[in-house]
């Protein structure tokens, strides 16, 4: 009997967008399962970190299913930070189902996990300046509304239900 193979891809999804989704694909292509971890998962109601670990969970969950992503074949788990670098990846795996591999961009995870004596991949990034949480979330603030090509429509309604430009807006105001 054939071992399930499964992936983990962390990352804050602030908010979750069509690169996410183009990676995860890649990842469940390559795989049986994902695991994806909203990292970070104790930030909130910040310019970088607007949503919640639960909203962010929410608009996951959402956005694989309008993709026809089969939600059976993904765990969606959230991390919060710890300020210990060299045992980060234990703490990911105690909060993770057991995965054989990760797929990031990011040097420091792909190092840690590395050294770890976990296989790294490096997934293919789809339309990396556009597609970034830190994009979205300027023209978000920005009220312009390019951001709605940037992620799947069901996070268009989702982050309108949530109210994630007043909160951007409300957050900026009390920096000025």
């Amino acid at each position: 009997m054939r071992q399930t193979s499964r992936a983990l891809l962390v990352g804050r999804f602030q908010p979750i967008h069509n690169g996410h989704i183009s990676v995860i694909k890649q990842i469940l292509a390559e795989n049986d399962e994902i695991v994806i971890a909203v990292g970070s998962a104790q930030l909130s109601h910040t310019l970088e970190n607007p949503l919640t670990a639960g909203e962010r969970v929410y608009l996951i969950q959402k956005a694989l299913s309008y993709e026809g992503i089969d939600l059976k074949r993904a765990f969606i788990i959230t991390v919060p930070d710890i300020q210990f670098n060299s045992v980060w990846p234990t703490h990911v795996k105690s909060y993770a189902p057991p995965f054989d591999t990760v797929y990031t961009d990011n040097s420091l995870v792909a190092t840690l996990f590395t050294e770890a004596g976990i296989r790294v991949k490096h997934p293919e990034l789809y339309m990396r300046e556009k597609c970034s949480g830190t994009n979205i979330r300027r023209l978000l603030l920005s009220d312009n509304s390019e951001w709605k090509k940037y992620v799947p429509n069901s996070v268009v309604t989702s982050l309108q239900e949530l109210g994630i430009q007043q909160r951007l807006k409300s957050i900026n105001r009390k920096l000025d």
